[in-house]
């Protein structure tokens, strides 16, 4: 520990950007002024509620509070996430608390993230209280505006550079073009999650486009009435500047093989970087394979996600389709992820051979192939990040829990800079020991250790950005 105290001050920062839980940013806090300093802003940094954090409501009084009262940390949060909120409540203590959010949002002087999902919930004068923050750039709301804010103040907002709107309702979507030409000029990312509404549509896409000529990032998610000609408004309006794509539980009429004759025709998708594709194999052609590797021919993909719609059947992921991705795109993918689908080893060593460049891996396997996957991961020499699904239909629960000393043998096989790997429901980090020989030599052991990190495991997100 003396030897730690001598590093010099300037160092402490670059050592707490690797600490991960809050909790232990806070008690850094409490160690001296010099750590407080240095912890303070990264502790604040972002601040999140979940729906599934025990005592939700409590937490979002303590969490307000404390921004309302210290205006000397609440200049520090950058990124404040609010996924649950309570409804259920008398009207004076929701006014209450409404008041302190009121309070605490107005301090955070250096906001550059927003989202506040819970339906019902949001006010306008939360909307209000946001217009003046300078350096607010990204807002995630509910869409559900009827009876709780004012569609019309949306219309404020002309600095985002990134737009999601759960659920938008119909006076949010008939505002939505009108919003899009005001804020045009900064908006880069659109996302539009909608389950199963019926409002976004073709026409609301074609009136969009016309203002989004700029937008790199366009997520379209459960938009049962968009088809291919919509999603095509958009993309051919863009000039070639798109760089992420989601296509997630769209029309059945939607035409893949013609929005990729399209794409192919224009190379609209020349500067693609990463995609998100769900396939309905009931409406899908049978040429779907083909189909999505013709979409991205002329792509610089990093990120590839293919999944499967819930509730279909086990399908396995031919092998030529996934030896098609990797000779377009060995060179540039960095993230390769499968859901619902399986995958042969030979695909697997294949990805893991020839993607030089490979971080991020998550398919689905089955258990007994868990034995020969060592081989397979250890040609990755780049991985960051691995994680196994089981397959559709494995109902045993032994089967569900892979032993600890055969994942830490696997990772042993990998690349040291391996930090996170996971089976099925279970995750772990990959922490790295020193460890002195009685000969005095040191060698680095790995060993797994829960996982720490506040946000929710990649492998997990029901929405993918």
């Amino acid at each position: 520990m003396s030897a730690f105290l001598t590093l010099p001050i300037e160092l402490l920062s670059g050592v707490l950007e690797h600490v991960i839980r809050p909790s232990q940013l806070a008690t850094l806090c409490l160690v001296n002024n010099a750590f407080y300093s240095f912890s303070a802003p990264v502790l604040y940094r972002r601040a999140f509620i979940y729906s599934w954090h025990k005592d939700g409501k409590l937490k979002v009084v303590k969490l307000f509070r404390t921004l309302s009262e210290h205006p000397e940390l609440a200049k520090y949060v950058e990124q404040l996430s609010v996924k649950d909120f309570p409804r259920a409540i008398a009207t004076t203590e929701r006014e209450g608390i409404m008041s302190l959010c009121l309070r605490g949002l107005q301090n955070c002087i250096n906001l550059q993230a927003f989202c506040w999902t819970r339906d019902g919930s949001l006010s306008n004068s939360i909307l209000e209280a946001l217009c003046s923050l300078p350096h607010l750039r990204d807002l995630e709301i509910n869409g559900h505006s009827d009876g709780y804010y004012d569609h019309r103040t949306l219309l404020q907002f002309t600095r985002l550079r990134k737009v999601t709107l759960i659920l938008p309702g119909i006076k949010i979507v008939n505002l939505l073009p009108t919003w899009a030409a005001r804020v045009s000029q900064n908006l880069r990312q659109l996302t539009l999650v909608c389950q199963s509404t019926t409002l976004i549509n073709d026409k609301v896409l074609e009136a969009l486009s016309v203002h989004l000529t700029s937008i790199e990032f366009i997520y379209l998610i459960g938009c049962p009435k968009v088809t291919h000609k919509g999603l095509w408004s958009i993309i051919s309006a863009n000039e070639g500047r798109l760089l992420g794509l989601g296509m997630e539980v769209l029309s059945l009429s939607f035409d893949l093989s013609r929005l990729a004759e399209l794409c192919q025709q224009t190379k609209a998708l020349r500067s693609l970087q990463s995609i998100n594709i769900h396939i309905d194999v009931k409406s899908a052609s049978h040429q779907w394979q083909q189909h999505i590797v013709d979409l991205l021919a002329s792509s610089p993909l990093q990120t590839f996600h293919l999944t499967l719609l819930a509730g279909e059947p086990a399908v396995d992921l031919s092998d030529t389709f996934c030896a098609m991705i990797v000779n377009s795109h060995s060179n540039t993918l960095r993230k390769f992820s499968v859901d619902r689908m399986r995958l042969s080893m030979d695909a697997l060593k294949d990805i893991c051979n020839r993607c030089t460049s490979l971080e991020r891996l998550f398919v689905v396997m089955q258990h007994e192939d868990l034995d020969a996957l060592g081989v397979s991961l250890s040609l990755a020499q780049n991985l960051r990040a691995f994680h196994a699904t089981r397959s559709l239909g494995l109902e045993s629960e032994e089967a569900l829990v892979v032993p600890e000393p055969k994942i830490l043998a696997l990772v042993r096989k990998c690349s040291w800079k391996l930090s996170q790997i996971g089976f099925y429901t279970r995750v772990k980090q990959v922490d790295r020991v020193a460890i002195r020989d009685d000969d005095g030599n040191i060698r680095v052991e790995p060993r797994l250790v829960p996982y720490e990190s506040p946000e929710i495991p990649e492998p997990f997100l029901v929405v993918r950005t």
